[in-house]
C-alpha cells in the first residue's frame, strides 16, 4: 500500500502555502493526499446540546475548510487522489497519529490563531519534534517556495543523526531531477590552536576529516542513485548559519535528527531549530532512530 503525504490544513494563510506545496510534491510523486483538520472546540461542542438541527460553528467552518482545500488541489493537480478527515482533537495530536501512516507530514509555518509575529508556530515545532516521519514544514521566501532553484541542500549531521536523511534527500533530488548540494560545517576549537603553523596543520586536519566523512556517508546513496548529481563541499563556520544561508538558493533543505529509544520525541539540535525558524526554503526534519 502506497502511504499518503498528510498534510494539515486550517485555512490560514500558512496552511495554504503547505497544501499547494503538497499538492505539486504528491503530484511529482505521484503519491495519494490525506487532508486533515483538528481542533478541540470541536470536542467542547459535541458535549453541548444543540437547537433544533443546526449544527456545531466549528463543525460547519471545518467542513468549509477541508472542501475548499480539496477543491483547491483539484483545480491544482487534477490527478491527485485526495482524502479528508475532520478530527475532534488537538492538531499536533492529530498529525502524530497519522505521522504512523504517512509517507510525509507536511504543515505550515504559523497557523490559524496563532501570533503573526511568531517565526514559527507551535504546531509545526511540535509535530516536527515529535513525529515518526519524516516532516516537512513550508515556510520562506517567493523564490524558495516557488521551487525554481532546482537544487535540494542537505545538511550533513553525524552518522548517527544522517542516515535517512540522506535517503530522503537523495530520493527528493531524483524525483525533482535536481542537484543535491551536500554540506558538511567544520570547526577549529580554539582550545586547540597554540600558533599560527598549529592553526594551519589544525585547519587541514579538520577539513580532511569533514571530507572523509560525506566520503562515508554518501557513498552508498550516491550508488543507489547514479542520476542524481551530487555536489559535495565543506565549509568552516556554524553549521546552522551555513544552512540557513545556503538555503536561499535551495528548493528544500534536508536535516536529520536523533530519535533515542524510550524518549519522547527528537532531540531536534541548533541547526534544525535555526532552520525550522529562519530558512529560505521549506525544511525537512528527518528522525533517525538509534
Amino acid at each position: 500500500m502506497t502511504l499518503p503525504l498528510v498534510v494539515g490544513v486550517d485555512g490560514s494563510d500558512g496552511s495554504l502555502l503547505a497544501l499547494d506545496w503538497a499538492a505539486d510534491e504528491a503530484a511529482r510523486q505521484d503519491l495519494p493526499l490525506r487532508l486533515v483538520y483538528a481542533s478541540r472546540w470541536e470536542r467542547y461542542e459535541a458535549g453541548v446540546p444543540s437547537e433544533g438541527t443546526e449544527r456545531p460553528s466549528e463543525r460547519v467552518l471545518a467542513e468549509h475548510i477541508v472542501a475548499s482545500a480539496a477543491e483547491r488541489i483539484a483545480q491544482r493537480c487534477p490527478d491527485v487522489k485526495v482524502t479528508t478527515d475532520i478530527f475532534p482533537d488537538d492538531a499536533v495530536y492529530a498529525l502524530l497519529r497519522e505521522g504512523d501512516n504517512a509517507h510525509v507530514l507536511v504543515t505550515g509555518s504559523r497557523g490559524r490563531g496563532e501570533l503573526t509575529g511568531l517565526l514559527l508556530g507551535s504546531v509545526g515545532l511540535a509535530v516536527a519534534a515529535r513525529a515518526h516521519c519524516p516532516v516537512i514544514v513550508v515556510r520562506g521566501d517567493t523564490a524558495g517556495l516557488a521551487g525554481g532553484h532546482e537544487r535540494i541542500l542537505l545538511g550533513a549531521g553525524e552518522p548517527d543523526t544522517a542516515e535517512e536523511a540522506v535517503r530522503f534527500a537523495f530520493h527528493e533530488a531524483e524525483a525533482r531531477a535536481c542537484v543535491l548540494y551536500v554540506v558538511r560545517a567544520w570547526r577549529c576549537p580554539a582550545h586547540e590552536v597554540g600558533n599560527q603553523v598549529a592553526l594551519g596543520e589544525l585547519t587541514r586536519q579538520h577539513e580532511a576529516k569533514a571530507s572523509a566523512l560525506l566520503d562515508t556517508l554518501l557513498g552508498e546513496a550516491m550508488a543507489a542513485h547514479p542520476k542524481v548529481t551530487v555536489r559535495s563541499v565543506t565549509a568552516e563556520g556554524p553549521a546552522h548559519r551555513i544552512l540557513v544561508d545556503r538555503s536561499a538558493a535551495a528548493d528544500l533543505v534536508v536535516v536529520g535528527a536523533r530519535r533515542r529509544n524510550g524518549h519522547v520525541g527528537l532531540q531536534l539540535g541548533r541547526v534544525a531549530h535555526a532552520l525550522l525558524h529562519h530558512a529560505k526554503c521549506p525544511v525537512a526534519v528527518v528522525p533517525q532512530s538509534v
